[in-house]
């Protein structure tokens, strides 16, 4: 299907998604409503108290994360509980969602949840080639710092080329997945570093959803947000094979000019470790 015409073509398909983004401006650090009937698992720590909790600033070359202050004592991820308090915000799922809202439905096949989302399942064909990325998410509350355990996310993002499979690349569905969050609120996918297109910085799409369950039955998502990864990690994978029309796309586009990230990007900018012969490793805590 051709999606709508806007001023960007990838990301600002519908009507919907402006809306969305036109409302995240004007409030965009929100408290949104927690998970119904998800149970809290193990509280790590209260994270409240601005008086005792440091702040964090992100340098966007590399994704660390350094504490402008001392956290508190007690907490037993100091790194999840100093993102507590900052909720990651709504953005658009773009048009290529694959959940069923704008076209064809990946969530429609329980092959969905998976861990390895290179390959494509079901009646759809071909592997996403690129530099392998593992991503880590972690979901909490943010009341309290909870693990949501049990809660599903659904992520997608395009491959090495640029395109989006079941869209711009219609035989395939891969680089699609789903997983089911642990008792930590912890889940992982394994994938490929995504290529970067004209108009958008690199980035990955995710939905989560109040359980596998809910996904897989037509529930609607309690948030839609989007992980930006680090200039210095797409540029060490755009040096490699694949990734060529990355690299001038990648000139013409910063975080702070990008229609997603250009209002704010501190939470949702991943940590790396790892590199190009090893493995990139894209962790991200993933307050709601």
């Amino acid at each position: 299907m051709t999606p709508p015409d806007h001023t960007d073509p990838w990301d600002r398909g519908l009507a919907a998604d402006l809306d969305v983004m036109l409302e995240r401006r004007f409030n965009r650090r929100a408290a949104f409503g927690l998970f119904a009937g998800v149970g809290a698992v193990a509280l790590l720590a209260a994270c409240g108290n601005d008086s005792d909790s440091g702040t964090a600033a992100t340098d966007p070359t590399t994704g660390d994360s350094t504490a402008a202050t001392t956290a508190t004592t007690d907490v037993t991820d100091s790194t999840a509980a100093s993102e507590c308090a900052s909720p990651i915000p709504q953005e658009t799922g773009g048009p290529f969602p694959g959940d069923g809202s704008n076209g064809p439905n990946a969530l429609a096949d329980p092959a969905i949840v998976r861990r390895d989302i290179t390959t494509s399942f079901g009646e759809y064909t071909g592997t996403a080639t690129g530099v392998p990325t593992t991503v880590t998410l972690t979901v909490l509350d943010s009341d309290g710092c909870t693990p949501l355990a049990g809660s599903a996310v659904y992520l997608w993002h395009a491959d090495a080329d640029g395109l989006y499979s079941m869209y711009t690349a219609p035989d395939a569905n891969y680089l699609r997945g789903m997983q089911e969050a642990d008792a930590a609120g912890s889940l992982s996918f394994d994938t490929v570093m995504p290529g970067c297109y004209d108009g958008r910085w690199p980035h990955m799409h995710f939905e989560i959803y109040a359980s596998v369950d809910d996904a897989l039955g037509g529930g609607s998502p309690v948030r839609t947000s989007q992980l930006a990864v680090p200039e210095a990690t797409c540029q060490e994978a755009y040096a490699t094979d694949g990734y060529e029309t990355s690299v001038d796309n990648l000139t013409r586009i910063t975080l702070d000019s990008d229609m997603v990230f250009s209002d704010g990007w501190d939470n949702q900018l991943a940590a790396v470790s790892g590199d190009v012969d090893s493995g990139f490793v894209l962790t991200l805590p993933v307050v709601i």
